[in-house]
This record gives C-alpha cells, structure tokens and sequence, in this order.
C-alpha cells in the first residue's frame, strides 16, 4: 500500500514538473521554435484542430518559422488565426508556404516575461507540494487505521518529501535556464 502511494505521488509530481516545462517552452525567447504555435487552433471542417496537424512547422532561422500548410485552402485561415493569436507575430505567405517572423524582444518585455515564469514555476512547486500533502493524507489515513506502524509512516513521509525535494529542484532547474534564454541578446 505505501508503495503504490509513494509511486503515485512520483507519478503524479513528475507530471507537474512536466506541465510546468511545457508551459514555458511557449514562452518566447527571442528564438523561432515550433512550439510556439502549438496551442494555435484552426477551425477545419467544423472542429477546432491544432495547427501542428494540419501542417509542417520549421525553423528557418532564429527569427523566422516556415508553415507549409498541406491543404492550400486553409492559408488564409491559419494566417489569420496566427496573427490573432495574441503572440505579437507577423506572418507573409507564398502558396502554401506561411512564414512567420519574430520581431525582437525589447528589454521590457523580457523582464515581463521573467515575471510571468517566475509565476508559472511557484504554480508548479505549489503543484508538487499539493501531491506531497495529498500522499502525506493517505500515509495518515492508514496510520490511523492501523494498517501501517508509525515508524512506516516516518519513513515514507521521509521518502515522499524526498521526491517532493528533487522535483521542486527540477523545477527550479528549469526556470533558471528559461531565465538565461531570455535574459540573452
């Protein structure tokens, strides 16, 4: 039992850490990575699809992606999709060949988009700790109904804040790195 509750809660806060990662790699660096028009949808045929399945998403430089859209008549509608989409993003279009340029990240912005993973990473340590008190719970649960004795429960509440250690420091990890991309020109 303990066991399945310590392996649950690894599972459940490496899911965290990796939410929290992916949520910043949407966080534009000043670099053209593909991701960035992952949470982009294009109505296609009545359903909102990402674009990412209706067409093949490169980098050409550090400052430009290429979207070869596979049916030509969505051009138009990726393209207004794109620039509505709230990324600051300017796009210019040749057949079915869509590029998009990244405009430089003034100094400004880039403090603001500090704040903004600063935020998103308290969110995914909070994330973990909510899934250490949650196992820490079911751990008590079991204590008290006498199915474990009390040094078991040490010791697994040892283990688990363990975890909870390693994957706060992931997640500090990962917004240092975020950090240094952006802070660099």
């Amino acid at each position: 039992m303990i066991n399945e509750i310590k392996k649950d809660a690894q599972e459940r806060m490496e899911k965290s850490v990796e939410a929290f990662k992916n949520q910043i790699s949407k966080v534009r660096t000043g670099r053209a990575s593909p991701s960035l028009l992952d949470d982009i949808m294009i109505n296609y045929y009545v359903a909102a699809t990402p674009l990412r399945h209706l067409s093949n998403i490169t980098a050409e430089d550090s400052r430009t992606l290429v979207i070869t859209i596979f049916d030509l008549t969505l051009v138009p509608v990726v393209e207004k999709a794109i620039i509505a989409s709230d990324l600051g993003l300017n796009t210019s279009s040749a057949g079915n060949i869509i590029r998009v340029y990244l405009p430089p990240l003034t100094e400004e912005r880039r403090k603001n988009l500090i704040k903004i993973i600063r935020n998103d990473a308290e969110q995914g340590r909070v994330s973990v700790r909510n899934v250490r008190r949650d196992a820490n719970d079911k751990i008590k649960v079991l204590l008290k109904d006498k199915k474990i004795s009390e040094d078991d429960e040490r010791r697994a509440q040892d283990e688990i804040q363990k975890f909870t250690d390693n994957f706060i420091k992931q997640v500090g990890e990962a917004l240092e790195q975020k950090e240094k991309e952006l802070m660099e020109f």
